[in-house]
């Protein structure tokens, strides 16, 4: 595309479109192998047939397995800090700070907000099966899914006077409160978990994350739940690489168009350049014999010269007008095909010959 200008809305919109279908796909090819080990992963029991099971398995060892039991602690509980008959393994409290702030972009107020503090307690639990058989559950909080619950909630809003309000007005920033949250993974609670599950050399079972670095998960919501929201996921970041990547095809074909459009035009141009050569060249041959060599200062040259670059003379004559005011060099440059003369539009250009 020599001289074909690509404007830089054009270019925007192809690198966006181009890159965000390239990450989305990413995206979708990640939770589709996600789900798709979910739907194959075998369900298993927490009873006393597990271990026997695992004991004829190689290495002991079942790389991905789903599991659903009772949250038991293996020792200790733990104990909810705002409501004290909670108690649990797991224990998370964060500190939001929500606020108001000034955008200089859009000129209004936006809401934002911002963890200004978080602290996770956790003990060793397991989950119990339907007897005494239990699971050890490592590395919860390398797990994905929702697997705590809120106990506490409180919003207390900030108070200011008018200093505080001036403040505001210049940082740009006004506090709304702080968001204080509690959210424990509770004893007896029904958890699913879905990792590598090992029978261990002292006779225990254990649940831990994947060697082969597969999605580990421990959830409160069963394992129906939990595999419809990954393909609902991945039908989702599908769906959007594929508008990201219609738009950008969308983008590319106005690109080829406007480029075919430029090509036509100048391929017309360059069809009436060598029409307009031809006529005149049978134009020139037919005066031949009757034109002298032609002056350059004399008075006709000066009455004849074209009235748009002052140099060369009229040698074409604009049809349907039938003014003849200008060069054919100067007629191609016209921004549009009108008489310079009387602006009506130009149907047709001949040579006309001065002798």
């Amino acid at each position: 595309m020599d001289g074909f200008p690509v404007t830089l809305t054009e270019a925007v919109c192809l690198g966006a479109s181009f890159g965000f279908s390239g990450l989305f796909y990413y995206l979708y090819k990640k939770s589709w192998i996600t789900a798709n080990k979910l739907q194959n992963a075998p369900h298993f029991t927490i009873d006393a047939k597990l271990k026997d099971l695992l004991k004829v398995t190689p290495e002991t060892c079942l790389q991905y397995a789903v599991i659903e039991g009772h949250v038991k602690p293996v020792d200790e509980h733990l104990s909810s800090q705002f409501k004290k008959e909670i108690v649990g393994v797991l224990q998370k409290i964060t500190l939001k700070e929500h606020r108001l702030v000034w955008s200089g972009f859009s000129h209004i107020w936006m809401d934002d907000e911002r963890i200004l503090h978080q602290r996770v307690n956790t003990l060793p639990f397991a989950l119990a099966g339907t007897d005494r058989t239990v699971v050890r559950v490592l590395s919860p909080l390398e797990a994905a899914g929702k697997y705590t619950e809120v106990t506490y909630e409180k919003f207390n809003q900030a108070s200011y006077g008018l200093g505080d309000l001036l403040g505001q007005y210049v940082s740009g920033v006004k506090p709304k409160g702080h968001l204080e949250i509690e959210e424990m993974l509770k004893v007896d609670t029904i958890l699913t978990g879905v990792g590598e599950l090992k029978l261990n050399t002292d006779g225990t079972l254990s649940l831990r994350p994947p060697s082969d670095g597969s999605q580990y998960f421990l959830s409160i919501a069963d394992f129906d739940t939990l595999q419809r929201e990954h393909d609902s996921m991945a039908a989702w970041w599908k769906a959007l690489a594929v508008a990201s990547a219609l738009a950008g095809a969308a983008v590319l074909l106005w690109v080829g168009l406007r480029y075919y459009d430029r090509w036509r035009v100048q391929a017309k141009k360059e069809q009436d350049r060598k029409e307009f050569a031809r006529l005149r060249a049978e134009a020139e041959r037919q005066h031949a014999n009757e034109a002298g060599p032609r002056a350059v200062l004399d008075g006709s040259y000066r009455e004849n010269i074209c009235l748009i670059c002052l140099s060369e003379p009229r040698d074409c004559v604009l049809l349907d007008c039938g003014h003849v005011c200008c060069c054919y060099l100067c007629f191609q440059s016209l921004p549009q095909p009108k008489c310079p003369i009387c602006r009506q539009d130009i149907v047709k250009v001949l040579p006309v010959y001065h002798p």
